[in-house]
């Protein structure tokens, strides 16, 4: 599996709007989070979020093939927020996540600390976090009846 990482511009906020919308979607229509969900989102906010100069955003390719995206925030104090990350449908499970995850971890080696999100309910997502050594802040946030987001952070230091 020949997996890689590919900086995005404006030119690919289309190729990234067009897969998020897949990935996403099968969440959306489970939990109805119409104003949290990135399947949700505009092909104008992705590309103004690739215009912050906090943001870095990538293309994941397996075989030069783009399946998925992930966005890495610079914060302050080496602190990196991962939001989003995605996987297209047919590409998931198959390990491509943990291998981008390493890919980033060796890219920013300043890291002192990595923070991300999921939903709760989706228990795959948790344990793929978990398994990569992300712990549970204990900070929740109910976004409706059916689904509440937990954030994650994993300690390199």
């Amino acid at each position: 599996m020949e997996i890689s990482l590919s900086k995005a511009g404006l030119t690919e906020a289309s190729i990234i709007h067009e897969m998020q919308i897949k990935a996403f979607m099968p969440l959306l229509n489970k939990y109805k989070d119409y104003e949290t969900s990135p399947a949700n989102q505009t092909v104008e906010q992705i590309a103004d979020r690739i215009n912050q100069s906090f943001t870095d955003y990538y293309l994941i390719k397996e075989a030069n093939i783009p399946v998925g995206a992930i966005r890495i925030v610079t914060k302050d104090n080496n602190i990196y927020r991962v939001s989003p990350v995605f996987i297209l449908p047919g590409y998931q499970g198959r390990g491509i996540a943990q291998k981008v995850f390493s890919i980033i971890e060796d890219q920013y080696s300043d890291a002192q600390i990595w923070e991300l999100a999921t939903i709760l309910e989706e228990q795959r997502n948790c344990y793929l976090y978990e398994k990569l050594g992300y712990r549970q802040t204990g900070d929740a946030k109910q976004i409706n009846d059916k689904m509440t987001i937990v954030f994650y952070e994993k300690r390199m230091i």
